[in-house]
């Protein structure tokens, strides 16, 4: 046999074969392609450079997003460890990395019947962690290595963050670096209307310097942060925005402004005098007493539920209608007599005297057994009767220590019951239904003494006769 041929076997044939049909494939695809280059536009010339001083401009596509669930990176930032911030961010795509918190929390399974525990993330960044925390340095160098600032992972912005713990320093970073003033977070809220404790009046203050709407209304709920500040009373935020254009006649969702919002927030009688500045402020501003929202609850009636007697006071001074109902038919002396055992120590007769003076209804007999804690408010209700009228059923049930208290009172009550009243307690009355919603203002216009006076509008004497 000769040196330059061997043996074909049918392992060499198949490998032939195989080689054969890979090499065809390889031409088929070759052959497709110059076809396809043919019939192709041709690419535009490339651009020349001027004076050869010129670059042309490279386009990188962006890194990838980094998904960071460890616990010691985040508490790296939210404690502003500059060592280990400095660590992390050797790594360039950290500085805006998607940080994923989790946490377990308990849920019902209708499924199962029962409380499971579940496992939630709660995404944010680096820049939201440091701004949440007040950490002035970390947030510096995160902006300085190109941070997002407006960047919104779990709803909200770092500017959101900050104003929510009251951190005017790191709102005045944010802001310098263009944070957006007016930006809405997943909750409806705009940075303005987190500002909404005492600690956060300077951030307030460099959001509205810095061009933010005062009038920005909620995503759901259409409040502004003026509704917001005059709910909690917060005296300085209120004049801040009133000297910036706030609109003291908006209405929220339910019709509600922030006269209402703040008489609405007077709960607690500690807390009653700041809400009478807002009151006033409100007031001078222009507000109206009279507005009711869309159930026809007034400022009012909420003064009157919260037994706040100089804001009641000031609202019917400005006009506001003491015998107006609600949606309900609630009027504000209903509203009243439905809080006097709650706050027996606020001077509740005196709400009820200015309610009465200013065209108020007298309330129904069978209702004023909600004054028995109240001796003065139920003395000034039972002046507005011509007779006294049958109470001795639900006046047993006046505790003790109020009847040794008010012994004289009571004394009279029990006396007087269906009996008729003096002369001058009829013309009184007499005078003061002609009188009608113009009471207070008409005995005060007249040239009468002043204990007169005072007796016309239901002075509290301690008794009844």
């Amino acid at each position: 046999m000769s040196r330059d041929t061997f043996t074909f076997t049918s392992a060499s044939l198949r490998s032939l074969r195989l080689e054969r049909e890979l090499q065809d494939w390889e031409d088929a695809r070759r052959e497709l392609s110059h076809r396809r280059a043919l019939s192709r536009r041709p690419l535009p010339p490339a651009p020349r450079l001027r004076h050869g001083t010129e670059r042309i401009q490279t386009v990188r596509a962006p890194p990838p997003q980094i998904h960071c669930r460890d616990p010691a990176v985040h508490n790296t930032f939210m404690w502003g460890d500059m060592k280990g911030v400095y660590t992390v961010l050797r790594e360039p795509g950290m500085v805006n990395a998607l940080m994923e918190i989790v946490h377990e929390e308990m849920v019902w399974t209708p499924e199962m019947g029962m409380w499971t525990m579940c496992s939630k993330v709660k995404q944010t960044s680096a820049l939201r962690l440091a701004a949440g925390r007040g950490r002035y340095d970390c947030i510096e160098e995160l902006l300085f290595r190109g941070a997002e600032v407006d960047a919104d992972p779990g709803g909200r912005t770092a500017l959101h963050d900050a104003c929510a713990g009251g951190y005017d320093t790191c709102v005045k970073l944010l802001l310098d670096h263009r944070a957006d003033p007016d930006l809405i977070a997943a909750d409806g809220n705009a940075p303005l209307h987190l500002c909404n404790t005492p600690d956060s009046y300077c951030c307030a203050e460099l959001l509205v310097s810095g061009g933010a709407d005062v009038n920005v209304t909620h995503k759901d709920s259409c409040l502004t942060p003026l509704h917001v500040a005059c709910r909690r009373g917060l005296e300085e935020h209120v004049e801040l925005f009133l000297s910036h254009g706030a609109d003291v006649s908006a209405q929220n969702l339910e019709g509600e402004t922030p006269l209402n919002a703040a008489c609405a927030g007077a709960e607690r009688p500690s807390e009653a005098g700041r809400y009478l500045r807002v009151v006033q402020m409100l007031l001078s501003a222009g507000a109206d007493a009279r507005t009711a929202g869309r159930k026809q609850h007034s400022a009012l009636h909420n003064a009157c539920a919260n037994c706040s007697y100089r804001i009641t006071d000031l609202l019917l001074q400005h006009g506001a209608r003491a015998h107006a109902a609600n949606c309900a038919g609630y009027t504000p002396m209903d509203c009243l007599l439905q809080v006097v055992e709650d706050y027996p120590n606020q001077h509740p007769e005196l709400i009820a005297c200015s309610l009465l003076n200013y065209g108020a209804k007298p309330p129904s007999p069978r209702v004023l057994k909600l004054c028995l804690l109240s001796p003065a408010t139920l003395e000034v209700m039972l002046n507005c009767f011509q007779v006294v009228p049958a109470i001795e059923e639900w006046l047993q049930n006046v505790p003790d220590e109020l009847l040794k208290e008010h012994k004289p009172l009571f004394d009279s009550v029990w006396r007087m019951i269906g009996q008729p009243r003096k002369l001058q307690h009829l013309c009184r009355c007499s005078l003061r239904r002609h009188l009608g919603a113009r009471c207070h203002s008409g005995v005060n216009k007249l040239d009468i003494p002043c204990a007169l006076r005072e007796y016309l509008l239901l002075r509290i004497d301690g008794e009844i006769h």
